[in-house]
């Protein structure tokens, strides 16, 4: 089915990529006589108001986003669909090498490292993690946070770079980083084993999705939802896309997808962040 109009998506600009990202996906959709077209915003919080306002039709999320919009929405909203990666993602506490410290409850007496305040990789469930395994963060750790790109829910990174300039610096004893980071971290080689180590890794959760409003048309969604799952990675531009936005395929929301999302909205709720 195609649309009457173009359908707009929502996404933030996190960096000059997107737009190379979103052109792609917007040619390709034209080409298939389902016209999309998309506005960039400085901030998710923005997307999550223009969604409920009904500005844009669709928003592609952080997890963050969506679990605010399902508490606007009393956990209404739809998902079209994500990115393989969004699913199973995880965090990571890393720590100097020199710091004795080995497992999570080492981590007490010592400098601990988060990243931005709305990031839920490198700040949100770091925290709430540790508080469920006995560590109450305020208390038994000092804190330091780089809340840096404030808005942006950890999507630019820049802050768990900067965790781990200041473990490489002695500024800090652990630190925490997103699994899909640290591996960048460690392919640029800016991460180096006999300085700073990984000695945690969380339980796997959702990242991003394609959120809509719980009355958007189920035709429409259906039409979306088919050729987002038809992009072929042996298209070149499909592919150079898929690379840019850092996934193999997209994936339908269900089961574990959706599931992973309850732990961030739990975290949330305890953090006064809802």
């Amino acid at each position: 089915m195609a649309s009457k109009r173009a359908l707009l998506v929502g996404a933030v600009a996190y960096d000059p990529k997107v737009i190379a990202i979103w052109d792609i996906i917007r040619d390709y959709y034209q080409k298939h006589e389902f016209p999309i077209d998309y506005v960039l915003f400085s901030n998710y919080e923005a997307q999550v108001d223009a969604l409920l306002n009904r500005f844009i039709d669709i928003a592609w999320n952080t997890n963050v986003a969506y679990v605010r919009i399902q508490a606007a929405l009393e956990g209404k909203a739809k998902v079209l669909g994500m990115r393989d990666t969004d699913i199973h993602f995880t965090s990571k506490i890393v720590a100097r090498a020199d710091s004795g410290i080995d497992s999570l409850q080492d981590l007490k007496g010592k400098r601990l490292a988060l990243g931005s305040a709305d990031s839920a990789q490198a700040a949100i469930l770091p925290y709430h993690f540790l508080k469920q395994n006995g560590i109450d963060p305020e208390t038994d750790l000092q804190l330091i946070r780089f809340n840096l790109d404030v808005g942006k829910h950890g999507d630019t990174g820049t802050s768990e770079y900067e965790v781990l300039r200041a473990l490489k610096q002695g500024e800090a004893d652990a630190g925490a980083i997103g699994e899909s980071t640290w591996i960048r971290m460690l392919e640029q080689g800016l991460a180096d084993s006999s300085e700073v180590k990984s000695v945690w890794t969380s339980l796997g959760y959702s990242h991003c999705n394609f959120t809509v409003l719980p009355d958007f048309d189920d035709a429409l969604g259906r039409r979306f939802r088919e050729l987002l799952f038809a992009m072929d990675p042996n298209e070149p531009e499909i592919r150079k896309m898929m690379e840019m936005e850092g996934l193999n395929e997209w994936v339908a929301a269900e089961g574990e997808g959706l599931a992973g999302y309850k732990v961030l909205q739990e975290a949330m709720k305890d953090q006064g962040l809802l």
